[in-house]
């Protein structure tokens, strides 16, 4: 069993920075690729961005590249997501989300794909 806890959140203006966190329990951190997705009002939960189980590979949602960057510190157990440049779009809960061995492939946008999840971080943006 994997317990995944988000933290970070908060209320932000436009053009703003925030980073969340994702603290992992378990001794075995370093072999789960990991991801981020959010979910809006009424909208469905969406991917944002992926890391595989090193940190040397990383993916980017169309809608946040260039300005979102996922990074992790297998020493911590601890999954990273800096946002800057925040826009009123953004504003959503942000879910971590752990993928288990045994898998393959390199990144995984799918929310079907992770085994476990967090209980989600609210992050707002004010215009």
């Amino acid at each position: 069993q994997v317990q995944l806890v988000e933290s970070g959140g908060g209320l932000v203006q436009a053009g703003g920075s925030l980073r969340l966190s994702c603290a992992a329990s378990g001794r075995t951190f370093g072999l789960y690729a990991m991801g981020w997705f959010r979910q809006a009002p009424g909208k469905e939960r969406e991917f944002v961005a992926t890391i595989n189980w090193s940190g040397g590979h990383t993916y980017y949602a169309d809608s946040v590249k260039g300005r979102f960057t996922i990074s992790r510190d297998n020493a911590k157990n601890t999954l990273y997501l800096q946002m800057t440049s925040l826009k009123p779009e953004d504003t959503a809960v942000y879910y971590c989300a752990a993928k288990t061995p045994p898998y393959s492939g390199s990144h995984f946008t799918d929310r079907s794909e992770y085994d476990y999840w967090g209980q989600g971080t609210q992050v707002t943006v004010s215009s």
